[in-house]
């Protein structure tokens, strides 16, 4: 039996949505100023965004977005246990946890200093650690695909996949730790049921 159950992770990250959108409405600089993104973001040597500092229609849009998945969420936890556990999440979780790491990786491998395009002769390996202002600046080999997506090579936002890979992840371990539980629960009322039935 899992130390934490999938529910209350569910309900965490739907409150974690919630918050969110609230920030992205009222205040997104707050999101950007967090430690947890300076420290994924420069670790991973990508660059800051300064579409965070001021509230604008894109990010209201993001946020009543989050609020709408976060919302969402919450209500399918009111679901009977074995239709929510099982057929929602058992499928929901998987997805979630790929389409996230499918963009950090984009976010932090197609990004300028990323070890594909990043080449620094002084360094020893090709995996050391970039210089972000060498990378952005003196990086012959990276040239900006010209589509929406170069917006999304940021810290804020490999930071928020970053989150989500992690938590979604583990709710798919505690989900299939759960299944068994929830599937012997589910035959021994219908066990019930038909005895019931029988007198």
């Amino acid at each position: 039996m899992a130390l934490i159950s999938s529910k209350t992770i569910i309900t965490s990250l739907s409150l974690f949505h919630l918050t969110l959108a609230f920030f992205f409405l009222t205040n997104p600089s707050a999101i950007s100023d967090q430690s947890i993104v300076y420290l994924l973001g420069d670790s991973m040597g990508l660059p800051s965004s300064r579409s965070f500092d001021t509230p604008s229609p894109a990010l209201a849009f993001l946020g009543v977005i989050l609020g709408y998945l976060g919302i969402s969420d919450l209500v399918t936890l009111s679901y009977p246990e074995e239709i929510c556990l099982i057929t929602h999440w058992g499928t929901q979780a998987p997805l979630r946890v790929s389409i996230s790491f499918a963009l950090a990786i984009y976010s932090f491998f197609f990004s300028p200093s990323s070890p594909l395009f990043y080449h620094d002769e002084n360094a020893t390996s090709r995996f050391a650690h970039p210089n972000l202002h060498h990378a952005l600046h003196n990086n012959p080999n990276y040239k900006p695909s010209g589509w929406g997506g170069d917006a999304l090579k940021n810290r804020v936002f490999f930071t928020f996949m970053f989150v989500e890979t992690m938590a979604w992840f583990w709710t798919w371990v505690t989900l299939g730790e759960e299944q068994r539980g929830v599937l012997a629960r589910a035959q021994r009322e219908r066990a019930k049921r038909r005895g019931s039935q029988s007198y």
